[in-house]
C-alpha cells in the first residue's frame, strides 16, 4: 500500500513549464478567479513521529513505509530561493509544515535563512510553523531566536486516552501542553491550537477543550475532518460540522461572531461574549472558502500544488536542479498561478464520500496542511 501511494504521486506530477516569453521576477499575481497569491506553505519533511488516524494511519504508514530519500528533499538553499521568488510575487506569509517539521535536522538554520527575505511592501514576512508539539518544549527558544514569529500546535484532545488513540503512538497530552507553555514563554505568538474533530473519536472533547483554553494566551480552532488523500478512510458521517461545534460551545460559553483578521483567512472567528478570548472553526467540508483561497503549497520534494485537494503537482525541483535562472523560475510560477482555477470544496457534490474515495488526491502528510 505504501509503495502504491508514492507511485501515484510520481505518475501524476508534471514538470512546471517555462513559457517562451519571460516575465520579470517581481509583481503581484492573481489567478484566473482573481485570487491573489499571498500564502506559501512549505512541507519540509514527509516524516512524522505520530500516526494520527486522520492523516498518517498506521495501517498505511507502517514500519515498511518508504519515505523520501534525503537526496530527493529540497535543500534549505533551494527552499529559500523558491521562497524569495514567491515573496517577489506577493507572498507575505510562509508556513513550514510536514509531516512533523521539527523532525527536519537543523530546521532553525532554515528559519534564519528565510528570515532574511524582504517583502516588496516593506512589511515583515510572517514566518510561522505548524507542529504536533512533541518536540516544541526543547526547541521553542531556538526557533524564536532563529526568527520564527509564531507556531500553530495540533492537539486533538486533553484526555490522555483519547489523545493517544488519535495519535496512535501512545504519546501523552502533558508533553504537548509543556510545548505550548514553552512557546508562549519564548514569545512565539499568538499561538493557535488546532483540534481536528472526528465524530465517534474525539467529539466529546469539544467543550472540555473550549473550557481549558478560554481565557488563556492560546487561540483554539476546530477543524472539520477532511477528505484529503486516500489513506485515512474518510467518511462524511464522521464529519462534525463547524456549526454544530459552535452550538455545543455557545450553549455553555456564549459566543458572538467576530470579523476576519484578513481576507482569505481560513478560520471563521467567534469571540466569547464575556470578552475572555476567541475560538475559530475551519469548515472546509461544509462551508467552502475556495473563493478567498490565496495559498500555494510546496511539497517536501519540490512539487508545487495549487490546492490542498490536488490530484497532481508541478515539478519545481526539476527547474531548480536544471540550473534555470530566477527569471525562468518566476515565469513558470507566474504562468501556473495565472491559470489556476482550483475550487475543489465548492464543487464537491452531494456524493462527497464517493468523490473523496474515488479521486486519487495527494496525501496530507506529503503536501502539508
Amino acid at each position: 500500500m505504501a509503495e502504491r501511494i508514492i507511485l501515484l504521486h510520481e505518475e501524476r506530477d508534471r514538470t512546471l513549464a517555462v513559457p517562451p516569453t519571460l516575465e520579470a521576477p517581481t509583481g503581484l499575481l492573481s489567478d484566473a478567479l482573481a485570487r491573489p497569491l499571498h500564502d506559501l506553505r512549505i512541507s519540509i519533511t514527509d516524516r512524522c513521529n505520530f500516526r494520527c488516524v486522520y492523516c498518517m494511519p498506521k495501517e498505511v504508514f507502517d514500519k515498511d513505509y518508504a519515505y523520501l530519500p534525503h537526496r530527493d528533499l529540497l535543500t534549505f538553499e533551494e527552499i529559500t530561493r523558491v521562497a524569495r521568488l514567491f515573496v517577489a510575487h506577493g507572498v507575505e506569509k510562509i508556513r513550514l509544515t510536514g509531516g512533523e517539521p521539527l523532525l527536519r535536522k537543523d530546521v532553525e538554520r532554515l528559519i534564519a535563512m528565510l528570515r532574511t527575505i524582504e517583502t516588496p511592501s516593506g512589511r515583515p514576512l510572517d514566518l510561522t510553523l505548524t507542529t504536533n508539539g512533541s518536540l516544541l518544549a526543547r526547541k521553542a527558544r531556538a526557533l524564536k531566536d532563529a526568527g520564527l514569529d509564531r507556531v500553530t500546535v495540533s492537539l486533538d484532545s486533553l484526555d490522555d486516552a483519547t489523545f493517544k488513540r488519535m495519535n496512535d503512538v501512545d504519546f501523552p497530552v502533558s508533553t504537548v501542553l509543556d510545548g505550548l507553555d514553552a512557546a508562549h514563554a519564548a514569545g512565539l505568538g499568538p499561538i493557535k491550537v488546532n483540534m481536528v474533530v472526528k465524530r465517534g473519536w474525539n467529539d466529546g472533547e469539544i467543550l472540555p477543550m473550549a473550557r481549558h483554553f478560554k481565557g488563556s494566551p492560546f487561540i483554539l480552532r476546530f477543524i472539520e475532518y477532511m477528505d484529503v488523500g486516500a489513506s485515512n478512510g474518510w467518511k462524511m458521517d464522521e464529519v462534525v460540522p463547524s456549526g454544530e461545534v459552535v452550538r455545543i460551545i455557545s450553549a455553555e460559553l456564549p459566543l458572538v461572531p467576530a470579523d476576519p483578521n484578513y481576507s482569505g483567512e481560513t478560520a471563521q472567528r467567534w469571540r466569547y461574549a464575556d470578552g475572555s478570548g476567541e475560538v475559530g472553526v475551519i469548515s472546509s467540508v461544509t462551508q467552502a472558502f475556495c473563493a478567498d483561497c490565496t495559498r500555494a503549497r510546496l511539497s517536501t520534494e519540490g512539487k508545487l500544488y495549487t490546492c490542498l485537494f490536488a490530484t497532481s503537482g508541478h515539478d519545481l525541483r526539476a527547474l531548480l536542479r536544471e540550473g534555470r535562472s530566477d527569471a525562468e523560475m518566476s515565469a513558470a510560477i507566474t504562468h501556473l498561478w495565472r491559470a489556476r482555477t482550483d475550487r475543489y470544496s465548492e464543487t464537491r457534490t452531494i456524493n462527497t464520500e464517493g468523490l473523496a474515495t474515488g479521486a486519487r488526491k495527494v496525501e496530507m502528510s506529503y503536501i502539508g496542511g
